[in-house]
């Protein structure tokens, strides 16, 4: 019989549903059970497209001896780390403390008041490579509880003081400045991988808000090292197997430094990250290989993540079914022999393609299959006939079993994607990407926001789910409208963009400036999560930073920008010391200082020529610049939706572009080349 997940709307709590263990949610009803029973709780943390969360589950959740007695001598409780990344977060801190490394599954034990005693990550059926069996983890807690009961509590008390202890300080630390950011260039200098791109060795991940910090950073001031080591690394990684050379879109990460083999499953955010980061590298070089990356990164979230309801689902799976052995295998979907380009391709064409994608008889994979790539040493072909190629195989890799897709809507991850697509449509002239971008930004305020502008974290089917947003959340979503309000010239997504900016500063803010991950009037857990640096995405921290910094260089709010200047405090502290884990923040800090500026175009919507300067002034490589557009405005009037465009009017009757930085205008300018350099565009 299904357990108590089943009424959840996580698909990954829902792949619990039919455990025989029996599966609590995270809720108080769950730790009161377990006060009354007298038992400790098992709290297991995953997410839908975790491999090694899959093989867990398969090897023992699944298992009725293993369950049974879970269920005899615990309260089993399930958490979706993306539907509730505060209890994923105050635990995985626990771990890393205790451990000193973390991961998913995350398995945690605790007493009836939520205190941890205990934890790890995946445990294997038997003993294996000094690692404990599940089981033997299970039975030495249950004597530990039942025998040492004192000692127990005791570390339990100790690790919640600990943990208590680690409150931050940065709210006197300053805003940074120039300095700062260049002890953070110098800092990630020192860990790049010249031979390979990205920074530190295997496993190695895409590294996308530190790129758009190199970008910013050479935009500000003109680093030839800091656009190099961002462009060499978008380079490798589009070459490698990380991204998948067929249908566009990046994988989790690479268990190799040379971006070969990766971690198959492909998550939104990393691409919306990355899809954004390659488009903002074409707009700084021109590059062809960045278009074509960014383009084919879109459509490919477009494609396969796309929801019926417009949003965009969280993530595909690593795994699929094997054709051969009908075994759910990691990367089965994507690797190829070339045996199996020739089925398709025939010899010609089928060699070729092997040696296009570096497939070999010994494979770079496993069984002697490889990962496709683009190796700078492959044969010479022709675009078309690389385009065919490409096409067939794709549509070869659609007839095998696809990896399952976990299709909630995350409301921060949405907001990623929203901002993403909608500049891919502006830089590359695709208006169907900025409609995907607005209908998705349409979801957001229909399901997600209540009557107050209160975020909830996700949805599913058109389904709210039961979870308050965080921090990230707010940041995130407040960025994907405000980019969408520039390229649309829509000024209603710069009102929802300030609704989300107030929310932060009333339910997230601290009164030395510095912002929690979760609101003022959250759930109360053993400790109020407030993390600064990066994971996989921008923190909610930096990215409610940069939310409120182009919220005031729109409207000229004093108060956002010192609650912006305020935040950065952490960065000031942090940036210098440890960039790799900072570089969103360090990014909203070059925008900081370049301003950020203020364009404001105005024109007629039927002349053409409005269209152009609107365009060039999103093609400015000016860190952070925010861009409104819309009618003239008299001299004697508001703004409108936008009130950068109060007192704008027209120069000699022409679209006319005005463009404001540290409260300094450059002269009003009807000419697209004029404006570009205005606003620092480094290619023609």
């Amino acid at each position: 019989m299904p357990n108590r997940l089943a009424n959840e709307t996580s698909p990954y709590l829902l792949q619990h549903a039919d455990n025989p263990v029996d599966w609590w949610p995270w809720s108080p009803e769950a730790f009161a059970q377990a006060r009354e029973r007298g038992v400790p709780v098992h709290l297991s943390v995953g997410y839908a497209s975790c491999h090694w969360c899959h093989v867990l589950a398969s090897e023992s959740f699944e298992d009725e001896l293993t369950a049974t007695y879970m269920n005899e001598h615990f309260v089993n409780i399930k958490v979706d780390r993306e539907e509730r990344p505060d209890v994923d977060a105050v635990y995985m801190e626990a771990v890393q403390a205790a451990t000193g490394q973390g991961g998913w599954p995350m398995t945690v034990f605790m007493t009836a008041d939520a205190e941890p005693f205990y934890f790890g990550t995946y445990f294997p059926p038997e003993p294996r490579q000094g690692m404990p069996s599940f089981m033997q983890v299970l039975e030495g807690v249950r004597t530990a509880w039942v025998g040492r009961p004192e000692e127990v509590a005791e570390v339990a008390q100790r690790i919640v003081r600990d943990l208590a202890g680690r409150e931050l300080d940065y709210g006197k630390a300053g805003t940074p400045g120039p300095e700062e950011l260049a002890r953070a260039l110098l800092g990630l200098t020192r860990e790049y991988d010249a031979a390979h791109g990205g920074f530190g060795g295997a496993p190695k991940f895409p590294p996308s808000m530190v790129l758009e910090f190199l970008l910013r950073h050479h935009a500000r001031t003109g680093s030839e090292g800091a656009l190099q080591m961002a462009a060499d690394t978008c380079e490798a990684m589009a070459r490698g197997g990380i991204y998948d050379q067929l249908g566009g879109g990046f994988a989790r990460y690479s268990v190799d430094r040379e971006w070969v083999v990766p971690h198959f499953e492909k998550m939104l955010y990393d691409n919306a990250l990355l899809c954004r980061v390659y488009a903002h590298l074409w707009r700084a070089t021109g590059s062809d290989l960045a278009r074509r990356v960014a383009l084919e990164t879109a459509d490919f979230m477009v494609r396969e993540l796309r929801t019926d309801q417009g949003g965009f689902a969280s993530a595909l799976d690593a795994d699929s079914e094997d054709p051969l052995t009908g075994e759910h295998v990691e990367g089965a979907y994507y690797a190829w022999t070339p045996a199996q380009l020739r089925d398709v391709l025939g010899e010609a064409d089928g060699d070729l393609a092997a040696g296009c994608f570096g497939v070999t008889e010994e494979g770079t994979f496993e069984h002697g299959t490889s990962v496709l790539q683009l190796p700078q040493d492959g044969p010479a072909v022709e675009a078309d006939r690389l385009a065919g190629i490409k096409q067939r195989l794709l549509a070869a890799r659609g007839r095998r079993p696809a990896p399952g897709r976990d299709d909630k809507i995350v409301a921060a991850w949405n907001g990623l994607a929203i901002a993403a697509l909608a500049e891919c449509g502006a830089y590359f002239e695709r208006p169907d990407l900025v409609e995907r971008a607005t209908e998705a930004a349409d979801l957001l305020v229909r399901v997600h926001m209540d009557g107050r502008a209160r975020l909830s974290r996700t949805s599913r089917d058109g389904r709210v789910g039961s979870n308050d947003g965080v921090l990230e959340d707010y940041g995130d979503v407040a960025e994907g409208f405000l980019a969408l309000a520039s390229v649309t010239g829509e000024g209603v997504w710069l009102e929802f963009a300030g609704f989300l900016v107030d929310l932060v500063l009333d339910r997230f803010a601290a009164e030395d400036g510095s912002l929690y991950d979760t609101a003022h009037d959250a759930e109360k857990l053993i400790r109020r999560p407030q993390d600064p640096t990066d994971t996989a995405a921008p923190s909610g921290w930096t990215a409610a930073a940069g939310a409120l910094l182009s919220y005031a260089a729109h409207t000229g709010s004093q108060a956002h920008r010192t609650a912006a200047e305020r935040a950065l405090g952490v960065v000031h502290a942090l940036g210098p010391r440890v960039p790799r884990f900072i570089g969103h923040g360090l990014s909203v800090a070059e925008a900081l200082l370049d301003g950020p500026r203020e364009v404001a175009v105005v024109g007629h919507p039927e002349d053409p020529a409005l269209a152009l300067l609107h365009r060039t002034a999103l093609l400015g490589t000016a860190p952070g610049a925010v861009v409104a557009v819309g009618l003239p405005r008299a001299a004697d009037g508001d703004g409108g939706e936008f009130p950068l465009l109060a007192e704008r009017t027209l120069v000699r009757d022409l679209p006319t572009a005005y463009v404001c930085r540290h409260f300094v205008c450059a002269r009003p300018t009807t000419d697209p080349v004029e404006l570009a350099e205005q606003l620092g565009v480094i290619r023609p």
